[in-house]
């Protein structure tokens, strides 16, 4: 995924003459984070466009923080935990649409994994099984499918309770219900 305004936006936080050094650092956490935080809010159930602006306003926010000389223990935790705030607060926006799930739209697909389906009957099975899978993953209760899905984003256990308020073995237990209730829909 690209950001064309992503650059705009280090171009923007460069352009700052003071703090040189929380320039560099937010716009590090910026260039390493940014997708995995537009994924995130995707999750969510944000449209393309509003995931993009919200994952902008989040470093936006983590630098004005910064600026004001608060300590941030764990940025990235911190980062998640604004994403998800952030991204609640714009889908109580858009409640009356409907989320956006590329996975479900074909046109989004692999070219690559469009050659292996041959058959009318393999595309059949394909489709019928990532149904399954996101009527799965729709059943999770929402701690389980954020746990789930920032822990695919690459967080830990720490980080993955400080961004959505709970405890680490609080997150241990949302997976593995998760994960158990996953295979569970995989071996039927």
């Amino acid at each position: 995924m690209s950001f064309a305004s992503g650059d705009q936006f280090v171009g923007l936080i460069r352009k700052e003459q003071t703090g040189t050094a929380l320039q560099d650092q937010v716009t590090r956490l910026f260039e390493e984070s940014r997708e995995d935080v537009y994924r995130y809010l995707l999750t969510l159930g944000l449209y393309p466009p509003q995931a993009q602006e919200a994952a902008q306003e989040v470093f936006l926010r983590l630098y004005t923080t910064l600026r004001k000389g608060e300590e941030i223990q764990n940025p990235r935790a911190w980062i998640f935990r604004v994403a998800h705030n952030l991204g609640l607060k714009i889908r109580a926006r858009q409640h009356s649409e409907e989320p956006f799930d590329a996975e479900l739209n074909p046109a989004s697909r692999n070219p690559a994994s469009q050659r292996d389906m041959d058959t009318p009957e393999s595309e059949l099975l394909e489709r019928e099984r990532m149904t399954r899978f996101h009527s799965a993953v729709a059943g999770l209760s929402d701690q389980q499918r954020r746990c789930l899905f920032l822990r695919m984003e690459g967080l830990r256990y720490p980080e993955i309770g400080s961004a959505l308020g709970i405890s680490p073995s609080a997150v241990g237990e949302f997976l593995r219900r998760a994960i158990l209730r996953l295979k569970k829909v995989r071996d039927e």
